[in-house]
């Protein structure tokens, strides 16, 4: 069933105030145990005192600097936040942070392992599961292990820019190639445009596009693929679809490795916890691009445990799921009606929407100055891509919050073209603002 903090959100409670709330029941829980099992009740009657700004660091490490009232749907943050039995499982292990109690990240792990049959760890046999504080950091290590200046890796056009940033820390050739015409990574192409890359980098749902890379698309992959080139498939966003992951194929195939995070669905972007399927020897080689991987890689008490009480919840992800569907699809149908356009297909808890205008030409509208424009109405949007010059990203936030999006987009879209900045395109920088995005995720 959906709690009762849940249906407040759906309902339009804005996430300022929900946060006020979660950041009192997630004190008090810590604080007092015998109030964690009463999370689920708190409600956005809980407020504090409101500051002037909204100050705080992002993903990107840059300081926020908002009007308090701003509506954030740029970081594909999950306005939820966490679940009432996370929330509880916090209040149950914080008294037990004066040890480091690692049983609570076995458990986790134990518990993942068994929803997809994967085997688990035990003496003298190591398991398929890593677990770690967010996403980011293990998927670098994914990436940089197995690429180099003589294993190029492979992507698509557009996506998220984890994987060639990681390319050129290792010094290591990139290979974009362009989505197909319904936004799924292009496995032919991609398997054409390198004899012989370190690894291919697939997201999916992919970002910014929100579309799917059918599994079966995947599985051509992994049979066509040169010998010894990996395979990494990012599912960040998995959750908010209804197709099937590819995890289940890890186990017979050595060069998979799959990412997830609890930062989306599961609305644990600031608790961080994140999960690496892989062969045991592929995890083994994180060590050799970062030695002290194992204790970069601990997970404090809390976060395993919240990580475990969500995966338990089996009605956690389908209730959120159509939570997220349905304001998605409502933005969707508003902007169509308007006349806008928008990438189709989107499965995740965001979309992409077009300006209409290149901002490639000095002074003229595009995505960069859009998302400024967007700012002066206190709604923070997502960037731009570079081979999507006119769309931004969107987050999709409470129904309030998409509210409050569609009337300033109306407005900023019914300025004329160089109207929206003072700023030549090439100079609009993000984090000048204070937008916070999702990049350098933990």
């Amino acid at each position: 069933m959906i709690s009762d903090m849940e249906k407040c959100i759906q309902d339009g409670v804005s996430r300022r105030s929900f946060l006020r709330t979660l950041g009192a029941a997630s004190a008090a829980a810590a604080a007092f145990p015998a109030l964690a099992a009463r999370g689920q009740q708190a409600t956005a009657s809980i407020t504090a005192p409101t500051p002037t700004t909204r100050r705080g660091m992002s993903d990107m490490g840059e300081m926020r600097q908002l009007p308090p009232d701003t509506v954030i749907i740029s970081s594909n943050e999950n306005p939820l936040g966490p679940a009432s039995v996370a929330l509880s499982a916090i209040g149950t292990t914080a008294t037990m942070g004066g040890r480091y109690h690692q049983e609570e990240s076995m458990n986790t792990v134990k518990v993942f392992s068994g929803l997809f049959d994967l085997p688990v760890a035990a003496p003298g046999k190591p398991g398929y599961v890593g677990l770690f504080p967010g996403s980011g950091g293990p998927l670098d290590l994914a990436l940089m292990s197995n690429i180099g200046p003589d294993k190029p890796l492979v992507y698509g056009d557009p996506s998220y820019e984890q994987g060639p940033r990681a390319a050129e820390a290792m010094g290591a050739p990139k290979f974009p190639v362009k989505l197909t015409p319904t936004y799924a990574h292009d496995v032919k192409a991609m398997v054409a445009a390198h004899p012989s890359p370190g690894a291919y980098y697939i997201v999916n749902p992919n970002n910014p596009t929100g579309t799917m890379t059918p599994r079966e698309d995947i599985v051509w992959l992994l049979a066509n693929k040169p010998k010894g080139s990996v395979v990494i498939v990012d599912e960040a966003y998995f959750h908010f679809s209804k197709d099937e992951s590819v995890i289940p194929l890890v186990v017979d195939n050595p060069d998979l490795i799959v990412t997830r995070t609890f930062s989306k669905i599961y609305g644990m972007a600031g608790l961080r916890a994140g999960v690496v399927i892989a062969h045991p020897e592929r995890l083994a080689a994180f060590t050799k691009v970062a030695a002290p991987a194992r204790s970069l890689a601990s997970i404090s008490i809390t976060s395993a445990a919240a990580a475990r009480a969500s995966l338990q919840d089996k009605d956690l992800v389908p209730t959120r799921r159509v939570i997220n569907s349905d304001v998605r699809a409502e933005t969707i149908e508003f902007l169509t009606k308007q006349g806008y356009k928008i990438i189709p297909g989107s499965q995740a808890n965001f979309f992409m929407v077009d300006t209409g205008v290149n901002q490639m030409v000095p002074g003229m509208r595009g995505g960069g100055p859009f998302q400024q424009a967007m700012i002066k109405e206190k709604v923070a949007i997502g960037r731009t891509w570079a081979s999507l010059p006119t769309y931004v990203r969107v987050t999709v936030g409470t129904k309030d919050e998409m509210a409050k999006f569609q009337t300033a987009f109306v407005k900023c879209m019914d300025m004329k073209p160089g109207s929206t900045t003072q700023l030549g395109a090439s100079l609009y920088l993000p984090e000048m603002h204070g937008v916070p995005s999702e990049l350098y995720r933990g």
